[in-house]
């Protein structure tokens, strides 16, 4: 293990220019404790400060990637569906070897990293200061949690470019818009929102999975949508012809136990022998779908069920309320009503089951913190008849909405701004038609630039459009029906 990476004058001599600089980079990447504030820490937020400093590793960059994975949940030392361990996720599976990793790294054994969570983290910070060694980045880079982007990326242990980007992203937008977390015993953590440029190397020409323009893939359009393709392996799953072969009647509620790119990675690997047709996220209601509703995902535990049922996974921990957000039961509701429409499947707690109401199964998800009330109530119209996104969700963490103007009874587009990083974000979001692909746009013009669109058949928004306009004035607006906005020239400053 390493020193830790504490910048000291000499006594009674000054820093020189350079080493200020130095020293504020350090302090802002969250390299050096931040002084006294550091000794009222609880055990897990001193656990974080003494990984970072003993790795070099940015404090909040660290933490922001645990969060991703687990929001600060141990988990009594139980794994993830994938093999992951700990607040930090250590992984031990077939094609991904973390947690073996931080063994190696740190000395410390196997049993200790995956239930200390002092030794897990520590391990973690282990791994990514590894990853980053493997980049070449010295200690100036280091300083930048911008340039650990690639790092992240190979923690998470993507098979493809686009889910390892989708991964990373999860992480830096965290670290972005920043947050607070509570932990299981009472311990409250923040990251405080910064401005982070990441750093994404050879993944800035992966499909980015949260762009509208990549919801559906020419070669295998989505049966949902608004929806976002991303095949499983086809070790997963069982290529059919349903319904013709067989009748589709049911739905199964799943819960990931893990996160939702970690979910996603999960199914593209074949040694999971497990798959669901669609993957939901919590913070937003985005869904990923990965096996066609024709062919039979491996999901229930139960063959007549995997023959005759659509399988939705939705991230989180069954033992963790924190996951089910209102937006994910309202995305996932508004899925569940799509399909069972096209299948004629009724919407009662009879065809919409939980896994654990599958007979033979061994699991307990959803668990007992998924609110089915809620649910079934967004599910069969009682609140949940409306767009299930909203503006904050599709333009992402840190936007709030300053301006909008309504188009008819079709939608309305809305002007959003980030005071994190000082970007707009317009966004139309439909009224009508939700769920059916419709002629919708959305656009930003920056004065004195070009002006960027989003046009094209949607379901549910067009957008989200982001651009910088630090001390400029934009113009903006955008379309659905037949109803348009076109702003003039406002907001300036």
């Amino acid at each position: 293990m390493t020193a830790p990476l504490i910048v000291r004058a000499p006594r009674r001599t000054a820093l020189t220019a350079a080493g200020v600089v130095t020293l504020l980079l350090l302090c802002l990447a969250g390299l050096v404790p931040a002084g006294p504030a550091s000794a009222a820490e609880g055990p897990l937020a001193t656990a974080f400060t003494r990984a970072a400093a003993a790795h070099g590793v940015p404090r909040d960059l660290l933490v922001a990637l645990a969060y991703a994975e687990t929001h600060l949940d141990g988990h009594g030392g139980r794994p993830s569906a994938s093999g992951g361990y700990g607040v930090a996720h250590l992984v031990t599976n077939p094609t991904l070897h973390t947690l073996e990793e931080a063994a190696r790294l740190t000395g410390a054994p196997v049993a200790s990293l995956k239930a200390d969570d002092a030794a897990n983290v520590a391990g973690a910070a282990a791994v990514l200061r590894a990853g980053a060694d493997a980049l070449g980045l010295d200690a100036a880079a280091r300083a930048d949690a911008g340039r650990w982007y690639t790092a992240v990326a190979r923690y998470g242990g993507a098979g493809t470019p686009e889910v390892a980007r989708l991964y990373a992203d999860a992480v830096y937008d965290l670290l972005s818009a920043g947050f607070s977390a509570r932990t299981p015993a009472g311990e409250t953590i923040t990251v405080a929102a910064r401005p982070v440029n990441p750093d994404r190397g050879a993944l800035a020409n992966a499909r980015d999975l949260d762009q509208p323009e990549n919801r559906t893939l020419a070669a295998a359009a989505v049966d949902y949508p608004g929806a976002t393709w991303v095949a499983a392996s086809t070790a997963n799953y069982a290529v059919s012809d349903r319904p013709a072969s067989d009748t589709i009647d049911r739905i199964v509620v799943h819960v990931t136990q893990g996160s939702y790119a970690g979910t996603i990675s999960w199914f593209q690997n074949p040694a999971a022998q497990v798959s669901a047709h669609y993957v939901v996220r919590s913070s937003d209601g985005a869904i990923t779908q990965m096996v066609r509703e024709k062919d039979r995902a491996w999901h229930a535990g139960n063959s007549d069920y995997n023959h005759h049922s659509i399988g939705i996974e939705h991230e989180g921990y069954v033992d963790d309320a924190s996951w089910f957000t209102d937006a994910m039961y309202r995305s996932s509701a508004a899925l569940v009503r799509s399909v069972a429409a096209r299948y004629g499947i009724p919407t009662d707690r009879s065809h919409i089951v939980g896994h654990s109401q599958v007979p033979g199964s061994d699991h307990t998800d959803p668990g007992p913190h998924w609110d089915w009330t809620t649910y079934m109530q967004y599910v069969t119209g009682g609140g949940g008849t409306g767009n299930p996104y909203t503006p904050e969700q599709v333009c992402g963490s840190g936007y709030s909405v300053i301006d909008s103007a309504a188009l008819g009874t079709a939608g309305t587009v809305y002007l959003l701004y980030n005071s994190g990083n000082g970007n707009n974000c317009v966004v139309t979001m439909k009224k009508t038609s939700l769920g059916t692909a419709t002629a919708t746009t959305a656009y930003l013009e920056v004065q004195g630039r070009s002006r960027v669109t989003d046009s094209g058949g949607y379901g549910y928004y067009a957008g989200p459009v982001r651009a910088s306009a630090a001390d400029k004035c934009v113009k903006w607006g955008g379309k659905a029906g037949s109803s348009g906005y076109d702003s003039p020239f406002e907001h300036c400053g």
